[in-house]
């Protein structure tokens, strides 16, 4: 008896199957002749234990179907729908119907067949695995590119400006003091002009904070495109060396 690649089965397994096979429904007690006619048919392939049909297995099946004498037309349209299939389940009830003398020994029927495995059916995935390993896909391609082109491609600075709490901190604190100098200016200026006039003096005040906050907007705009030049520059560079080195 062969067995599939890969599966392996040990004697003891081997012959306790075996014996259970041997006390199956194929070779049962005629008390199965009891059970009604429309549970006496061919058995799914995946349900139970499936072996493979021979030639002794085949004759045995087309000679009980042609038995008149011992054999119901229920087990004779059994015995022919079983002979034409490569592989068959149990069916006890064929065997123990018929006379001790005119049906062949186990040992005979048996020879040169064997147990049939089947495979199970691979399993679905669903809808949202199919998406997750889709996207893990098109990620793991990212980074395959990314590893490949990494000596061409200048790297990417992911550093957001202010991502750091000193950097916001120290940015708040800068146009506070900026604003509130601006205020003064402005204050002490229109103080000075229009001789103590409450009003003059707030507005001049307001003008300054005005001014201050137009100046801090003029010098974040340079800040950064001096880091943007100096990045440019920076990228340029390296290209540069990488094509000298090649």
């Amino acid at each position: 008896m062969q067995f599939p690649r890969g599966l392996r089965i040990s004697n003891l397994s081997l012959s306790q199957t075996k014996k259970e096979f041997l006390s199956s429904s194929i070779f049962s007690e005629p008390k199965l002749l009891k059970l009604k006619p429309d549970l006496i048919q061919p058995t799914n392939m995946s349900d139970g234990l499936v072996i493979a049909s021979t030639d002794p297995i085949r004759s045995f099946l087309v000679a009980a179907s042609c038995d008149r004498d011992h054999l119901s037309d229920q087990l004779r349209e059994l015995a022919i729908s079983l002979s034409s299939l490569s592989s068959v389940s149990p069916t006890g009830t064929l065997w123990s119907a018929l006379p001790a003398p005119s049906r062949p020994s186990l040992r005979l029927l048996l020879d040169g067949s064997g147990f049939v495995f089947t495979s199970p059916k691979p399993r679905q995935k669903s809808e949202e695995l199919k998406a997750r390993l889709k996207k893990l896909a098109e990620l793991a391609e990212q980074r395959e590119y990314a590893e490949l082109v990494k000596d061409v491609t200048p790297k990417k600075d992911n550093t957001e400006p202010f991502s750091s709490y000193k950097d916001q901190i120290g940015f708040g604190l800068h146009v506070v003091l900026l604003m509130f100098t601006g205020y003064l200016v402005g204050y002490a200026t229109l103080r000075a002009l229009f001789n103590h006039n409450p009003v003059m003096n707030a507005a001049g005040g307001i003008l300054g904070l005005v001014c201050s906050m137009l100046l801090e907007t003029l010098l974040f705009i340079i800040r950064a495109s001096n880091q943007d030049m100096v990045k440019n520059k920076a990228t340029l560079s390296s290209s540069r060396l990488k094509i000298k080195k090649r």
